[in-house]
């Protein structure tokens, strides 16, 4: 019962970091680069032979490496930490 609901807490946050990131990804004002790792983060978080913490992880992976990025748009950066911010949390 613990273990559903948790379960479905963390694909909850999922959705809401797939949400963000798509936004990113479709941005034409955004450099091409961060657009491509938006879209591998995504692809990440829907891989279905993971659970959702190592999915979780990877994204988070990806998306530090590319907030290093001095040409990111400040407004993308933000919307990156609150996907980080969302996903963080999800544990196994």
């Amino acid at each position: 019962m613990v273990r559903k609901k948790k379960s479905e807490e963390y694909e909850a946050k999922i959705q809401q970091a797939l949400v963000v990131l798509g936004e990113v990804s479709e941005d034409s004002t955004t450099p091409r680069n961060i657009r491509r790792s938006a879209k591998d983060a995504i692809n990440s978080l829907h891989s279905p032979e993971y659970t959702p913490a190592v999915r979780a992880s990877n994204a988070v992976s990806m998306l530090d490496e590319i907030l290093q990025d001095p040409n990111m748009p400040p407004y993308t950066r933000v919307k990156l930490w609150n996907v980080m911010s969302f996903i963080e949390a999800i544990k196994d």
